[in-house]
């Protein structure tokens, strides 16, 4: 199934996220495509605001690589695979461990040899003029 919404700002692609996070549950892998400025870790934070995790203590984990969040229903994990170019590397990681925890998001998803994932939702969010948005979720 696919849904597609069009957002005009940060405000409205976190409350898409925020709802997809209500439907959510523990071992669900959202997977996220799009640009460098899409909107993907706004959408990660509306995911957490869903999750009952306070918003603002989502950050891009570019540099960490992996930032987990707890204090809401689910437990979300947030991996960013910008820097990572080694599949070695993204193995490293971990995630599908991590998955089956809680709620995992991923950003750069398409640095995944293969996302595997039994529970994964693909979120790409592309670019429009200004803050407009277009996010395709299936």
């Amino acid at each position: 199934m696919l849904e597609t919404y069009r957002t005009t700002s940060e405000v409205e692609t976190v409350a898409v996220a925020r709802e997809l996070a209500r439907t959510l549950s523990a071992g669900d892998v959202i997977l996220l495509y799009g640009d460098l400025g899409a909107g993907k870790t706004a959408f990660v934070r509306g995911l957490a605001e869903g999750l009952g995790v306070q918003r603002e203590e989502v950050s891009s984990p570019t540099f960490t690589l992996l930032h987990e969040y707890r204090g809401g229903r689910l437990p979300l994990f947030h991996a960013d695979l910008y820097r990572l170019n080694d599949p070695r590397e993204i193995d490293d990681l971990g995630l599908d461990e991590i998955a089956d925890r809680g709620v995992l998001a991923i950003e750069w998803a398409e640095k995944l040899a293969r996302p595997h994932y039994e529970r994964a939702i693909a979120v790409r969010i592309t670019h429009g003029d200004g803050d407009a948005r277009t996010i395709a979720v299936s």
